[in-house]
């Protein structure tokens, strides 16, 4: 297992440095990236999702434990890093972002790297993820902006979020498709197929480009904070999880693989939209992309083998 998490990381590892390069030597221009991003986040990846889950063969996948053991994980981390708010000494904005780097995940790394090692079914099963985790981290994290943002959100306000969040609603139709056995239209198949495929080297080029080391020597200890949620707490909850449902096999393997994720970049747009420390957040995004190299073998290899899977 371990030559193939390491084959899977290779080419990932090889966009987000080509980003950050491309970036770096200013070979495009500072405008294409935010518009690339934008690209990935409300058209290409939506449609990755919507594909993926209207699509998939999910008769012989555990949808159900899978499913159950994300969202019960996630709730159990996400009540963890609230009842230990007081300990953090931060303030609303900041603890915004804590709260996100501890839950969020990078989507394009996770796609990518659960293509790698299972091939079409681990895109199926990376589609069960996203449609299990994209809704509950982003109401769990709209939620937590409400209350400690400084923008206040009204209930009206939260409830626009949630609607109009393209990858909630990208999973939401593409689990109504599945449901009702709807097929995509054979014009729109490839193109949706095409523009999915695209979301991800296009993701990781843009992760690559936003990495910004020297803010994340500025707050060590929420950094290290949102880290040790993601990285160890977060995976343990949701072996734990797992182990209570009885979830085993490559589904397990996803779903660890999906928890032990960095953040996505998109936190950073979310924290400057709703009231957040948006500079934090760009810290905790840059270092858990870098220690995510090292975490997610250690996370897939240590405790896969653990549990006997």
């Amino acid at each position: 297992m371990t030559d193939d998490i390491l084959l899977a990381l290779l080419p990932i590892i090889l966009l987000i440095g080509l980003g950050k390069l491309l970036q770096y030597c200013c070979f495009l221009d500072k405008g294409f990236w935010p518009q690339a991003e934008r690209l990935g986040y409300y058209v290409l990846l939506p449609c990755l999702f919507f594909h993926g889950l209207a699509t998939a063969r999910l008769d012989s996948l555990p949808v159900g434990e899978l499913a159950l053991t994300l969202i019960l994980s996630t709730v159990v981390v996400a009540a963890l890093v609230i009842l230990l708010r007081p300990l953090m000494k931060v303030d609303g904005p900041a603890f915004t972002s804590v709260f996100q780097g501890s839950v969020r995940f990078n989507n394009y790394v996770g796609v990518t790297l659960a293509a790698g090692m299972f091939g079409a079914k681990g895109i199926a099963l990376a589609a069960i993820c996203n449609a299990a985790i994209v809704p509950t981290v982003n109401i769990l994290c709209v939620l937590v902006f409400a209350r400690h943002g400084s923008a206040k959100l009204s209930g009206r306000g939260i409830l626009k979020q949630l609607v109009t969040n393209p990858l909630v609603m990208a999973s939401l139709g593409g689990i109504v498709f599945q449901t009702l056995t709807l097929g995509v239209p054979p014009g729109l198949d490839p193109a949706m197929r095409t523009m999915g495929a695209a979301s991800l080297p296009l993701g990781l080029l843009c992760v690559g480009a936003a990495l910004e080391f020297s803010t994340a020597r500025q707050w060590i200890g929420p950094v290290a904070s949102s880290s040790v949620m993601k990285f160890l707490a977060m995976p343990v909850a949701t072996v734990f999880a797992a182990m209570l449902i009885g979830l085993k096999g490559p589904a397990l393997t996803t779903a660890l693989l999906f928890q032990g994720l960095p953040t996505a970049s998109s936190a950073y747009i979310l924290a400057r939209q709703l009231g957040g420390d948006a500079p934090l957040m760009a810290g905790i995004t840059a270092t858990q992309t870098v220690l995510a190299l090292v975490a997610i073998p250690l996370v897939l290899v240590g405790i896969t083998s653990w549990v006997a899977v």
